[in-house]
């Protein structure tokens, strides 16, 4: 076990001794295989569907403001969970067409 306390730091991170942490940024995500997915879950729910979309290539920021970009357009409520997007409502068309016309490749998952 390393050292947990410093006169000199104050408290530090058990993974890489250091204060503030610096092994708790955010984690990178994998780039995938460059298609953006859109899907519907209704899953824990209670029957409320989704639109989500997973894959982007954006960082936390770009993905924000990505989010709030599509929720303007879909006329609804929404919010980003670890890297996917989630769109209250059944919006995969729009989603889809907002998406192209950025410049993605887009997959429609699910039914």
């Amino acid at each position: 076990m390393g050292l947990v306390y410093s006169t000199e730091k104050g408290r530090l991170c058990p993974g890489c001794s250091e204060s503030p942490c610096q092994c708790k940024r955010a984690p990178a995500r994998s780039v995938g295989d460059g298609f953006v997915r859109v899907g519907r879950e209704t899953k824990g729910r209670k029957g409320a569907g989704v639109t989500t979309i997973t894959g982007l290539p954006l960082d936390d920021t770009a993905l924000t403001a990505f989010c709030t970009l599509l929720k303007k357009r879909c006329g609804t409520g929404g919010t980003l969970k670890d890297g996917v997007i989630e769109i209250q409502g059944d919006h995969r068309d729009k989603v889809i067409t907002e998406l192209t016309a950025q410049g993605y490749k887009v997959k429609r998952v699910g039914g």
